[in-house]
């Protein structure tokens, strides 16, 4: 017997969706970043090596050593593979090798020349622009083995001479700078933030009273009108209709203000994990809490339970992810005027996810390195632009990671996925 036509679409739909999952890889910051260093190392290595080796030669030149380098930025370009866990290794391992040790290698045993004192000054100003504590343990690393390589080639005298010592602060200047710089903009990004959260805490307290007035009064009215005799069915249905209207949105504003003042003030707040939350659990007290503009909207929102699974977290930091996943899917299927929304709990995937999927307007290829950038907004009046930040930085505090695959005009698939336990 033939399966039903609906079985054989759920089919073919979930088929589709595995193959998408499997091909797209994530474009977050830190993959964008290992894909441009490999591009340039890849290109970098042997040009200069051609470069030093021929037009201007130096004392000394090693192929094998850049024949390793290429090799690791070769490597970079499948970056879209990797697991979170293999693109922090990957990091650690090339900028290691890259920056500090074959910069700093070159430099002492061309007994700091001019080139490789200004190459070795580049390379720390590139290293310094990734993380900070990353950039420290490469740095650290990567000049102890550099020096270890030197002193066992028989360059050791280098390390104590005039000209390598002198690049010594030169070197320490431009790390501390670039480190301050990269904390005055994480200090600028925090004071943005408390700003937004204590202007929306005014807007909050100044709202609320006329917001609880207004549904107070409703309340009081639809007591009359379900008491008094009005002579026309239709208008009193009409009455009631608006009254329940005016109802929605006063829940549903109050439900935005929550949304917000959470979004605004969570990252001032400790995100690490405190508790183990159950995924299903979470879910359904957000498709409680969401205030759906009505039933169809509603209905058009399911859940599908593969299997359970329960992560290291904070509940509450949870439902503010689902509930910001949510609000997206529901506007961009609004703003498409089609689809509908489906959300996959898949604990018996490894690892396990979530899948929050919307067939609505889905993302251009242009804004997908853009919409976890925090203060970023599509369209730009849609937001403060900080919902899918706050989510990304949730989500990494717990050790677990969100990307996204989409097709414009056609589909968006948020992709949570969390450590085994």
């Amino acid at each position: 017997m033939r399966p039903p036509l609906l079985d054989r679409w759920k089919r073919r739909q979930h088929g589709l969706l595995q193959s998408l999952l499997l091909y797209h890889g994530r474009e977050d910051h830190a993959t964008v970043r290992v894909l441009l260093l490999a591009c340039i190392g890849t290109v970098g290595m042997p040009l200069y090596y051609v470069i030093w080796q021929h037009f201007f030669p130096q004392e000394y030149e090693s192929l094998p050593l850049r024949m390793l380098g290429i090799l690791l930025c070769a490597i970079g370009l499948f970056a879209r593979q990797f697991s979170r866990q293999m693109l922090n290794l990957y990091l650690l391992v090339t900028l290691s090798y890259i920056f500090p040790f074959f910069f700093t290698f070159m430099f002492l045993m061309n007994h700091a020349s001019g080139v490789w004192g200004e190459s070795l000054l580049i390379g720390l100003v590139v290293l310094f622009h990734f993380d900070t504590g990353l950039a420290l343990r490469a740095y650290a690393i990567g000049t102890v083995l550099a020096c270890a390589g030197a002193v066992a080639l028989g360059a050791g005298a280098a390390l104590s001479s005039r000209e390598v010592l002198q690049q010594v602060p030169i070197h320490w200047f431009t790390i501390a700078v670039l480190s301050a710089a990269k904390i005055s903009r994480e200090v600028l990004a925090q004071e943005k933030l408390a700003g937004m959260g204590a202007g929306l805490a005014t807007v909050a307290h100044e709202l609320r009273t006329p917001l609880t007035s207004v549904d107070a009064n409703v309340r009081g009215l639809l007591r009359r009108i379900s008491g008094a005799h009005i002579q026309d069915k239709d208008d009193r249905l009409t009455i009631i209709d608006a009254l329940a209207r005016i109802q929605f949105e006063v829940r549903h504003m109050n439900h935005m203000i929550d949304l917000f003042l959470l979004s605004a003030t969570a990252v001032r707040q400790n995100l690490h994990p405190v508790e183990t939350v159950s995924m299903e659990a979470v879910t359904e007290a957000v498709l409680r809490r969401y205030p759906f503009a009505s039933q169809k909207q509603q209905k058009s929102v399911q859940l599908e339970l593969r299997r359970d699974f329960q992560f290291a977290g904070q509940s509450e930091l949870a439902v503010v992810v689902l509930l910001n996943l949510m609000r997206n899917a529901l506007r961009a299927v609004q703003r498409a005027g089609k689809g509908r929304v489906r959300i996959v709990i898949d604990g018996g995937h490894t690892p396990p996810r979530l899948l929050f999927i919307d067939t609505g307007c889905g993302v251009a290829p242009q804004q997908m390195s853009l919409i976890f950038r925090r203060f970023y907004s599509h369209p730009p009046h849609n937001g403060a632009g900080i919902g899918l930040a706050l989510c990304q930085e949730i989500m990494q505090a717990w050790g677990a990671s969100i990307r996204c695959v989409s097709r414009e005009s056609a589909y968006a698939i948020f992709v949570l996925e969390f450590p085994a336990r």
